[in-house]
């Protein structure tokens, strides 16, 4: 099985883009909203609620844990792939979502590129740090967005207020006029289509799910001793720490899916 963990709703956007590409495989999906958002928690918290999620997955089966939250994956990933595994369970593999991005952010043609994320995800300067490996000469301008997280787990995707705070959080980019955009957290793609409205026509606003679902693939077909020991039978398991009937009725409606049950749990 392949485990999905994120702080809330944000994983489900990556889990869409998997159901689309890798519709054959087995998931677990963890989502923490109880302890949502992780942007301003401090990092031996973040790194702390990611071991025990990570955890959780592997107790539950999955041979691959993808971490689809980039706060998560900006302050834990590393420790817990250097660390964590080789202690407690080295045969299972863990990846983020931040490298994927990077490499395609650095791809397109331009190289004033914008970011967008938590203020933990942003201070940690993690997606400056990818791309910088990958490509010099960048432009990068980064912007905090704290209230976004929390706003779509409310729901509030097409509150006027909503649209406000963006355009709000984006004006600092509009005026470095910045070709390509960053969703630097997972919850964003929730609000893609009032970012692209604010960016305009100039700007590409990246696909994050499409772009991590790409990747995943890619990796699965480069280790096939890792895909051929993931199972196959198009099965969705749905774990949240908060109210499951929310979270059923929010994800159903996303993934476009019946889902018939979630299950609350402690971590």
């Amino acid at each position: 099985m392949i485990g999905v963990f994120d702080s809330g709703f944000g994983g489900l956007t990556i889990l869409k883009g998997f159901l689309n590409s890798l519709p054959e495989y087995d998931y677990i999906y963890l989502g923490d909203n109880s302890r949502a958002p992780y942007g301003n928690k401090s990092q031996d918290a973040i790194y702390g609620y990611t071991r025990q999620a990570v955890d959780f997955l592997f107790k539950k089966g999955c041979m691959l844990v993808i971490i689809a939250c980039n706060t998560a994956s900006a302050k834990a990933l590393r420790k817990i792939q250097r660390e964590w595994l080789v202690k407690n369970n080295p045969a299972g593999r863990v990846l983020g979502v931040v490298v994927p991005i990077a490499e395609a952010a650095v791809e397109i043609k331009g190289g004033r590129i914008g970011v967008i994320g938590t203020r933990a995800t942003i201070e940690s300067g993690v997606y400056e740090i990818e791309m910088s490996k990958l490509k010099k000469g960048l432009k990068i301008y980064s912007q905090s967005c704290p209230l976004l997280v929390p706003l779509v787990e409310e729901g509030w995707i097409k509150k006027a207020e909503t649209k406000m705070i963006l355009k709000k959080y984006l004006r600092p980019l509009k005026e470095k006029r910045i070709d390509t955009l960053i969703l630097g957290c997972t919850h964003y793609p929730f609000l893609i289509d009032s970012i692209k409205r604010i960016m305009g026509k100039n700007c590409q606003v990246l696909d994050s799910p499409q772009i991590v679902a790409e990747k995943l693939k890619n990796y699965l077909e480069r280790h096939p001793e890792i895909g051929s020991k993931l199972s196959k039978n198009k099965k969705r398991i749905y774990y949240t720490t908060d109210d499951p009937q929310k979270f059923k009725q929010f994800s159903g409606k996303f993934l476009g899916e019946n889902i018939k049950e979630v299950e609350k749990i402690e971590l």
